[in-house]
């Protein structure tokens, strides 16, 4: 009996952990929203000319499910899992 529980608890687990990635999958907003704080803090004249709202428009979204990431063109701009997005470069 306690061998079957020991063998149901990582799988409990790994289940437990995918579907909150799926869940806290982050959305196409918060991946634009950082592109724009990560681009003003990096650049004062970005910040003026406004070049991360620009950026944000114009990248486009793709979801993986359990992460996701935006690209402009060929160049990755952000990657997000599990509530959290990194922007590149």
């Amino acid at each position: 009996m306690a061998r079957s529980r020991s063998t149901l608890a990582p799988i409990v687990i790994t289940a437990a952990v995918v579907a909150a990635a799926f869940v806290f999958n982050p959305s196409p907003e918060r991946h634009r929203l950082k592109v724009k704080e990560a681009m003003a803090q990096r650049s004062s004249i970005a910040r003026v000319l406004s070049l991360g709202s620009v950026a944000a428009f114009a990248s486009n979204y793709h979801s993986l499910g359990v992460a996701s990431y935006t690209k402009v063109g060929d160049r990755l701009l952000s990657v997000g899992c599990m509530g959290y997005v990194h922007v590149t470069q």
